[in-house]
């Protein structure tokens, strides 16, 4: 008979691990002291360590492999496990993939600049917010400016005589025109129903499943660097872009050079 220590040696695991197998029941001693409660262990119950360990290293619960060992479990269920055990590892190996990516394209950046970007891009799931909104159409991206201040100016002016307040940031949105241009959507978070009255909107902006965004101070008139920013690491890092960014007012002072804007551009997968 082996000692734990002996055991614990010989079958490469911790003196602590075998005593948590012994209370778990997955593994109990052959023998133990009553006087001095020291384990012992038999030669045979080896095998049985040793098939413990390598149905853990396969990542299985060791509630799961007691009831492998204990033969709870047909051989279609087996198959089913170890088929969706597969499947996790497989996109475990895809998003370490996606992070190696992300790692490469930093370095790069570090390398070609010099020094640690100072505008971080993060990936992000965006939720369905309500927003009430006005709409006009610019005749392209470089004149959407003069075009989105008078609609939230008109905006918070009908949301004022409607007693409705803003429940979080304005959000700006936008797409292309039916007749050509930009559709330019001025909106802003509120908690009120759905409705559509004179252009003034209350509408629901559906989720987007995945978001690369960056956060972007100082005026809109400035925010071309950013979005040049933006383009750069979807592309780097084997995304595409899904649609025109939106744009999520955190802070407007009265100096726009102290604005906090963060771009969610939807993305997906090249």
């Amino acid at each position: 008979m082996f000692t734990i220590g002996d055991f614990a040696r010989h079958g490469r695991v911790s003196v602590r691990m075998l005593r948590h197998y012994d209370a778990t029941g997955l593994l109990r001693p052959a023998h133990v002291d009553p006087a001095t409660g020291y384990r012992h262990y038999t030669a045979a119950q080896m095998a049985r360590l040793n098939r413990v360990v390598a149905l853990k290293d396969l990542g299985f619960t060791l509630q799961q492999v007691r009831a492998i060992l204990d033969e709870k479990v047909t051989t279609e269920e087996l198959r089913a496990m170890l088929t969706l055990r597969r499947a996790e590892l497989e996109a475990a190996m895809t998003a370490a993939a996606a992070r190696l990516v992300q790692v490469e394209a930093r370095l790069r950046s570090i390398e070609s600049e010099g020094q640690m970007p100072s505008n971080d891009v993060v990936l992000k799931s965006l939720p369905s917010v309500r927003l009430a909104e006005l709409t006009g159409v610019a005749p392209d991206f470089d004149t959407i400016g003069p075009v989105i201040q008078p609609l939230y100016d008109e905006l918070f002016r009908r949301l004022g005589s409607a007693g409705i307040a803003p429940s979080g940031p304005g959000v700006a949105y936008y797409e292309d025109a039916p007749d050509g241009g930009i559709l330019v959507h001025a909106g802003v978070e509120v908690s009120a129903p759905l409705r559509e009255d004179d252009g003034l909107r209350i509408v629901d902006l559906p989720p987007v499943e995945q978001a690369a965004t960056i956060m972007h101070r100082g005026s809109m008139e400035t925010v071309l660097p950013t979005v040049q920013t933006l383009g750069r690491w979807i592309d780097a890092n084997g995304y595409r872009s899904a649609g025109y960014p939106r744009e999520i007012n955190l802070e407007c002072p009265d100096n726009h050079d102290e604005w906090v804007t963060e771009l969610q551009e939807p993305v997906h997968r090249a």
